[in-house]
């Protein structure tokens, strides 16, 4: 399914959006925010997708950034603009869905935040990250200056964004911006076999598991822990617990329900 400037494509429990715009580095305009938001959206009512996977069209950008010429254009509605995006990008990262970025090449400013705004980020040997907004006079409206300092430091998210700088794949996976980088052919094979392997996974225990952690992490700890605990009750107490324990004991492969 084409929807404009995104590719959408179901193979059973996983969804591979691609964002196909390759002659601007596919770059975010309003088209692919406003398609990203139906998207997340479908997804919530279909219950057979359990896990997305986004990546760039092409070899050379994931996504380069936000559209500057929108952005520019937008004049006195810039920041209102911005805000759309912002509203987008918490959708995605409030899924239900476990979200994964391919970063294939280029993840400049907005590129980069809608990689934080994902679960998980798999990046090919070529990719890029940066936050290089100041360099043109702004700065990130994203989610990156709240996103980027909680996974890799206030420091390190403030070396990025000060000046400009752009980060290697290595680098990104040393400072904890990536979860894992592979070759560049294959990295929609390593993803998808990632994908696969949660989708084997409890559907409620997944979902628990994002809930406590994403909900978690912005409570006092002894708040969290209690979070934890009430997320745990419902997973526990779930018809696919009793399956996956009894799966276990008797030495087979659970059939999860999510129920």
């Amino acid at each position: 399914m084409s929807k404009g400037s995104i590719v959408l494509e179901k193979k059973g429990p996983v969804a591979y959006i691609t964002i196909s715009r390759e002659e601007a580095l596919n770059a975010l305009n309003r088209e692919i925010i406003e398609n990203l938001d139906k998207i997340f959206s479908q997804f919530e009512k279909d219950s057979d997708v359990r896990v997305v996977i986004i990546t760039g069209a092409g070899e050379r950008a994931f996504a380069a950034g936000a559209d500057v010429r929108e952005i520019k254009e937008a004049g006195k509605g810039r920041t209102e603009f911005i805000a759309r995006g912002q509203a987008v990008f918490k959708k995605i990262m409030d899924s239900s869905k476990v979200v994964i970025a391919a970063v294939n090449g280029y993840a400049l400013g907005g590129g980069c935040e809608l990689a934080l705004a994902c679960d998980i980020r798999v990046a090919s040997e070529n990719a890029r990250f940066g936050m290089p907004e100041a360099t043109i006079g702004v700065m990130p409206g994203y989610g990156g200056t709240q996103l980027l300092p909680r996974l890799v430091g206030r420091g390190m998210a403030k070396y990025m964004m000060f000046a400009g700088m752009m980060l290697d794949a290595r680098e990104a996976y040393r400072i904890g911006l990536v979860e894992k980088v592979c070759k560049r052919e294959e990295l929609m094979d390593e993803v998808t076999q990632l994908a696969k392997k949660i989708c084997s996974g409890g559907p409620l225990a997944i979902k628990g598991i994002k809930e406590a952690v994403d909900k978690g992490l912005n409570l006092p700890f002894v708040d969290a822990l209690r979070l934890e605990l009430e997320i745990y009750d419902n997973v526990a107490n779930s018809e696919d617990a009793e399956e996956g324990l009894s799966a276990f004991l008797e030495k087979r492969a659970p059939v999860f329900k999510g129920r």
